[in-house]
């Protein structure tokens, strides 16, 4: 049986991330830091990175794409771009969250954290690989006392602090390697049925609402 081929890229946060994932093994990874250009920047570092795996979007059998939390825009250029190739090339697209990404690859109960604006944190409970509960916008040193499954680990963004207003081992964990992550998480959910890519959101986007009303929209 041919190893499956699945491209996964992320720009939920200040970068453009992707990993070239064939069967068990990642074959090409590359991760550019960006404030902001994503938008332009994502298919030609895809075509890169296929080009350095030594494949095209034919070779492709799935494709994995970041969802969030993290920056708006970010998140609706990488959801957009998967929702359209798999559109595109027939192939699967497979959304993953950061908490997912992050999760990979641990057992057992955690409270995983990622980074929020202000010096936040989104926390998201999980046990046996499967969420508790919806993920929340907290602060590290006043994190939900509830939200921690029995025998957790912190595990992510700001971990000591969390663990400590909880009274939990902690693991400090930056998610360097999102893209590496996604495409493992996409890989082992692969033939089951999945929702289409949609962004997550947490929290309201950072914008004023309008001072003046929208304009009427004529039938």
């Amino acid at each position: 049986m041919t190893a499956q081929t699945i491209l996964a890229f992320d720009t939920s946060a200040a970068h453009c991330a992707a990993a070239l994932l064939r069967g068990d093994t990642v074959i090409a990874s590359d991760r550019a830091e960006m404030s902001r250009g994503q938008a332009e920047a994502l298919v030609p570092l895809l075509e890169r990175l296929m080009a350095q795996g030594g494949c095209g979007w034919a070779d492709l059998d799935a494709l994995g794409v970041g969802i969030g939390p993290g920056n708006f825009t970010g998140i609706r250029i990488s959801v957009a771009l998967a929702r359209g190739l798999s559109l595109a090339l027939g192939v699967p697209a497979i959304g993953v969250s950061g908490f997912a990404a992050l999760a990979e690859g641990e057992a057992g109960a955690l409270l995983l954290s990622l980074p929020a604006p202000r010096d936040g944190v989104y926390l998201q409970a999980m046990s046996g690989g499967d969420a508790q509960g919806d993920p929340v916008l907290a602060s590290p040193e006043a994190p939900p006392t509830g939200l921690a499954p029995a025998g957790a680990r912190v595990i992510g963004h700001a971990a000591d602090r969390i663990g400590a207003a909880l009274g939990l081992p902690a693991q400090p964990r930056a998610l360097d390697d999102i893209a590496p992550r996604i495409a493992r998480v996409a890989a082992r959910r692969l033939g089951t049925p999945q929702p289409r890519p949609a962004p997550l959101y947490i929290r309201p986007a950072d914008a004023a609402p309008p001072a003046d009303p929208p304009p009427a929209i004529l039938p």
